[in-house]
């Protein structure tokens, strides 16, 4: 089983599935199709039914019961695409057998190293097989590394028919990390009673609480004029968004904050003279917080609206997700399941609310309650990104014992 779960997060790795928030089709970007082709392929190959891969790229496929038993139909999500903050294309993943423990040197030729100064908690995979990036792009754990966990786990349960389930639904999805993932996901059609994205972190991580989400892009327009006649004719766009970032409360941001605490997050900048634009994403746990961090930013673009003129300075906020507890704690025991199959294993289930968000965030929404499970992916979203294969081979059991589980409690 190692080494085919390997093997399948490799390939996937491989491929550049990176999502474009600046386009608006669905997939945003090629590489997730192909990606979507590929596992259709593998799902068909393993022997799964009623596979499925629509126009925008959404995968999905069935694992016929194999108990007289009426169960309820569940399912298990993971996403194609990899995040905007650094590129997904060239992807060379490094194995790592019996990691020693010390830093790890991911570029030799750029001196990039993994160190256990910045990150400590990777001592702690002393002994473990990692995989890492060679330090010039993300790894794509997030999700990939579900999307493998997913892939194996049927296989178990296909070549193990002594352990008895219901009827499982799985799904892969398109343009998650531009928050789009479930916006054109059929919940009927997929037609289960819940599902669990496979989506998290560390081992043990079990989560069903999400932020409040929004994204915030702002453009500037100046007025450009010959630095040597500039005078009382120059706007510059640049300097007006720098005073606006400004504005926002320093300590509120992604580096300075945990727990429970939201924020405020500049995603990027860029800018001349002429036009500029920031772009930001918003995050609270709190309704009420979270709706107030949206009315301040509008407050503050209200404000040099009038300084410089509405049509130079424009707005566009639209919300992301909602913090999926309100609706998964009504069927708490979906998320008592997947704790009990980790506890059955022997793994400490690390229950904290997620510092971001999962599809499954959307999809609570849309009549799907899914809390979201580990993977067993570090670093998320930069050259630092990596993955134990050991907590990875952790996670196809929890995907089996929840099934196992789900069987047996009906």
């Amino acid at each position: 089983m190692k080494e085919k779960l390997i093997e399948r997060f490799i390939s996937y790795a491989q491929m550049d599935t990176q999502s474009n928030d600046d386009n608006e089709a669905c997939p945003s970007t090629p590489g997730q199709m192909d990606l979507a082709r590929k596992l259709e392929a593998e799902l068909q190959e393993l022997g799964l039914v009623e596979v499925t891969v629509d126009e925008h790229a959404y995968v999905m496929a069935t694992l016929p019961a194999n108990t007289d038993k009426e169960v309820p139909v569940i399912g298990f999500l993971a996403h194609l695409d990899t995040a905007t903050d650094l590129t997904g294309a060239g992807v060379k993943p490094q194995l790592v057998e019996n990691y020693d423990g010390k830093d790890i040197v991911l570029n030799k030729e750029l001196d990039i190293v993994l160190s256990t100064e910045s990150f400590p908690e990777l001592a702690g995979y002393k002994g473990h097989t990692l995989i890492t990036t060679d330090g010039t792009t993300l790894l794509g754990a997030d999700n990939k590394a579900g999307i493998a966990e997913i892939m194996t786990a049927m296989a178990y349960l296909l070549e193990h028919p002594e352990i008895k389930h219901g009827k499982i639904r799985v799904a892969f999805t398109p343009d998650e990390e531009i928050g789009r993932g479930p916006h054109k996901f059929d919940v009927a059609r997929f037609g289960a009673s819940h599902a669990y994205t496979v989506d998290g972190g560390p081992l043990g991580e079990l989560e069903y609480e999400s932020f409040n989400a929004a994204g915030v892009k702002i453009s500037f327009k100046g007025v450009n004029v010959h630095p040597g006649t500039a005078k009382g004719k120059m706007i510059h766009s640049a300097k007006i968004a720098m005073a606006f970032h400004l504005r926002l409360p320093s300590g509120e941001a992604p580096e300075f904050t945990e727990g429970y605490e939201g924020f405020y997050h500049l995603i990027s900048m860029q800018g001349t003279a002429e036009q500029s634009k920031l772009q930001y994403i918003i995050r609270d746990f709190d309704r009420e917080a979270f709706e107030n961090r949206k009315a301040y930013i509008a407050a503050i673009v209200e404000e040099f609206q009038s300084t410089y003129g509405a049509e130079n300075i424009v707005l566009e906020m639209k919300d992301q997700y909602y913090n999926m507890r309100e609706k998964i704690e009504p069927v708490r025991h979906i998320v008592d399941i997947a704790q009990e199959a980790m506890e059955n294993l022997g793994i400490t289930p690390v229950i904290r609310p997620i510092r971001g968000g999962t599809d499954g965030s959307q999809l609570s929404y849309m009549g799907l309650p899914t809390p979201n499970i580990f993977t067993g992916g570090e670093n998320f979203h930069g050259k630092f990104e990596y993955a134990s294969v050991d907590v990875m081979l952790k996670a196809v059991q929890v995907i089996v014992e929840i099934a196992k589980l789900t069987e047996q409690k009906a």
